[in-house]
């Protein structure tokens, strides 16, 4: 393990999908711009990384991402019509998500993996440690996951990987880790990584989710890939080096335990929003109230 780690304050968030699995909702908006209740997705995710320190945020996007760039800007015609209406409730949600974080756009180029998008983050990151933070897995905010990465990452100066338990017949829809044992019961080496195995080959039950804490030297080891899956640069391909101990430093994973919501699925994203709904704190009654009497229905035929 290295010697010395630097510590976590930036993020990168990868931003550049098409969302084909959400149109027609997404010809002309960013998936990342679809509500979960009463904000976009990725603003929960910038969310994240700021409750956790990293108040440095990079989104990789792409094409018509321009709402993205938008989102987080300030809006001065609407401030100042909130401002003369006296509506101080809705001025701090306008307010809220410019003020979240310093965050920072590039543009990918080419939709060429995420190990691609991941690479692309070099300028800016420079020789730091670094998190990624997925859009399409939203972590509850009341079940901190980046936090325990990034004290892991400090405390062992490894790269990190989040984990969680999956059935078996669902984990050929992940990557999946091979592991072994620590001292921390939340806490495991990773040996290999494998791409969607079948349930007859998958060494585990523990599939990657969207949230890894990486070390510079990810850098190096992506400009080296040869192109993977889908003839996509892929950043398990890049990570699957550093557990074969041809890196600098080994690969842990965290096993998440926590809520975690699927946002790049349809049927998923619905019950993201209705989850969330229940616990939000204007509508959380009124939502509970009618998925209730919703069921009663269901269940009467």
């Amino acid at each position: 393990m290295s010697d010395s780690t630097s510590r976590v304050v930036k993020a990168v968030i990868p931003a550049a999908g098409l969302g084909t699995r959400f149109l027609p909702a997404t010809k002309a908006m960013p998936k990342e711009m679809l509500p979960i209740v009463d904000k976009p997705a990725i603003q929960y995710v910038v969310e994240e990384a700021a409750h956790a320190g990293l108040d440095d945020v990079l989104i990789i996007t792409g094409r018509n991402k321009d709402n993205l760039v938008n989102h987080f800007d300030g809006v001065p015609e609407l401030e100042y019509t909130l401002q003369r209406k006296g509506d101080e409730g809705k001025l701090g949600k306008v307010h809220e998500s410019s003020e979240l974080a310093e965050v920072h756009f590039l543009r990918q180029g080419q939709p060429l993996g995420l190990g691609h998008a991941v690479g692309r983050a070099r300028q800016h990151v420079g020789d730091e440690s670094f998190a990624v933070l997925l859009g399409d897995d939203l972590i509850d905010a009341r079940d901190p996951l980046l936090e325990r990465m990034v004290e892991v990452h400090d405390t062992r100066g490894v790269t990190v990987v989040a984990l969680m338990e999956v059935p078996p017949e669902s984990i050929h829809l992940y990557g999946c880790a091979a592991v072994e044992a620590t001292d921390s019961d939340d806490v495991v080496r990773i040996t290999a990584l494998v791409e969607k195995p079948s349930r007859e080959e998958a060494p585990s039950n523990l599939a990657v989710i969207g949230r890894y804490v990486l070390r510079p030297e990810i850098f190096d080891i992506i400009d080296d890939l040869e192109p993977g899956r889908g003839g996509e640069y892929q950043l398990t391909d890049a990570l699957n080096v550093l557990a074969a101990g041809r890196g600098k430093d080994p690969v842990y994973g965290v096993i998440f335990k926590g809520r975690r919501y699927d946002t790049g699925d349809r049927a998923d994203w619905i019950k993201a929003n209705v989850l969330l709904g229940v616990d939000h704190d204007e509508l959380g009654d009124e939502i509970r109230e009618w998925i209730l009497e919703f069921a009663d229905k269901l269940r009467a035929g």
